[in-house]
């Protein structure tokens, strides 16, 4: 017996994820008349569950209160100022105001998912959770999206741009043939093991902390809830750490430079594994890839919801031009422009990645030159300026530079 036909959509643009990135995409096309189907793996609920970092730059916040997708990012989310280094027995703090007179601004990532689906859903946004069995086809032609609706109705949708949203492990990414694409890959020798406590928040503002240990970064996520993490091996097993050891080690690292964690429950633990990736073009015929699909950034410069917020921002103007004009190479100039931001973020990362973590082969002398690093960066005024304004985010303006 033959499967019933498929239920065909047609749209102007279809959208694989709808995590953050695919959602405000969704929202600003919304707002410039251009209609969108947009789909997702999970279920609404399982990413609202997920805990994910929430650190955004100034032109994050911007973009979000400007389109009208939040204003809980200015009600709730809470201003910081600068961040403390930790290292050589004490804290030293890069002041942005002084550094690059803007700011960060702490609004977890799921806050922000909340807002985008709520306005997506105000607006009678075609946003379809909980789908299966994902194919993209036809990225020269006409594209087409097709997935198993959540109810088990099989769907097409036929578009004229698609737009790959989908994350680290992007069914979109793997559909462009590998004679028209380049990757560029570094995998770290080390990782973050991660921890959701309840516990009052140990600092004002993010401690990144350099200890001949290895790094840990004190960050925050409510008022009782606490995100920290550590360095450690790769394949270290979350389920062999017992509280009491992962709080050993947490203070021990920040003892050394002379601070103390305010402890809690342990409510979450995991390993994060640290990845740079970066595809081009991020174009391919009608098919356009943003955010983790296109890119990976290692968490410690607090990049990647902030690079994917960039990218939607610049595609949105890019489709826009492409479907009034009827010429699809608009999108190369949305891959130029993106990319240049791109590999800025991907420098930054890097950089802030080996200043603070210990590399497994590291001597006594390596661990002595990054301190002396540390030194010079935190005394100096154009060290320390450096590190905010490329921390709090290059202006839309100079990162749209080609």
């Amino acid at each position: 017996m033959s499967s019933p036909s498929p239920t065909v959509t047609r749209t102007q643009v279809a959208v694989v994820g709808a995590g953050p990135a695919g959602l405000m995409l969704t929202h600003l096309l919304h707002l410039a008349g251009i209609d969108s189907v947009a789909i997702d793996l999970r279920a609404r609920r399982e990413i609202e569950e997920t805990h994910r970092a929430g650190i955004l730059e100034e032109d994050s916040v911007r973009l979000l209160v400007d389109s009208g997708a939040s204003t809980r990012v200015l009600t709730d989310g809470v201003r910081h100022d600068g961040i403390e280094l930790g290292f050589g027995g004490a804290l030293h703090r890069i002041d942005f105001a002084d550094g690059c007179g803007s700011s960060t601004r702490l609004y977890p990532q799921t806050e922000i998912f909340i807002d985008l689906a709520d306005v997506r859903a105000r607006d009678g946004g075609d946003v379809r959770f909980g789908v299966t069995e994902v194919a993209v086809a036809d990225l020269t032609g006409r594209p087409t999206m097709s997935f198993t609706d959540a109810d088990g109705t099989r769907h097409e949708v036929r578009a004229d741009i698609l737009v790959g949203a989908d994350g680290s492990r992007s069914v979109c990414r793997r559909a462009v043939p590998e004679d028209q694409r380049r990757q560029f890959f570094r995998e770290y020798p080390f990782a973050w093991f991660g921890i959701l406590c309840e516990a009052p928040p140990s600092a004002d503002e993010l401690i990144y902390n350099h200890s001949e240990q290895g790094f840990a970064l004190i960050s925050q996520r409510t008022a009782q809830l606490q995100r920290m993490y550590f360095q450690c091996a790769p394949d270290d097993d979350p389920d062999a750490w017992s509280d009491d050891r992962i709080w050993t080690e947490l203070q021990s690292r920040l003892q050394a430079n002379g601070h103390t964690l305010k402890e809690g429950r342990i409510i979450d633990k995991s390993v994060l594994p640290f990845r740079s990736f970066v595809q081009e073009p991020m174009r391919y015929g009608a098919m356009a890839l943003a955010g983790d699909a296109a890119h990976t950034v290692p968490p410690t410069g607090a990049k990647g919801l902030n690079l994917a917020l960039a990218d939607v921002r610049v595609l949105a103007e890019a489709v826009q031009t492409a479907l009034g004009s009827g010429d699809l190479d608009a999108l190369d100039a949305y891959s130029e422009r993106a990319l240049a931001r791109v590999w800025k973020a991907q420098y930054f990362s890097y950089w802030m990645t080996t200043l603070l973590h210990r590399l497994p082969d590291a001597e006594p002398f390596d661990v002595r030159r990054q301190i002396g690093e540390l030194s010079a960066l935190a005394e100096s005024a154009a060290g320390s300026s450096y590190l905010a304004q490329a921390y709090c985010g290059w202006p839309a303006h100079s990162r749209d530079r080609r």
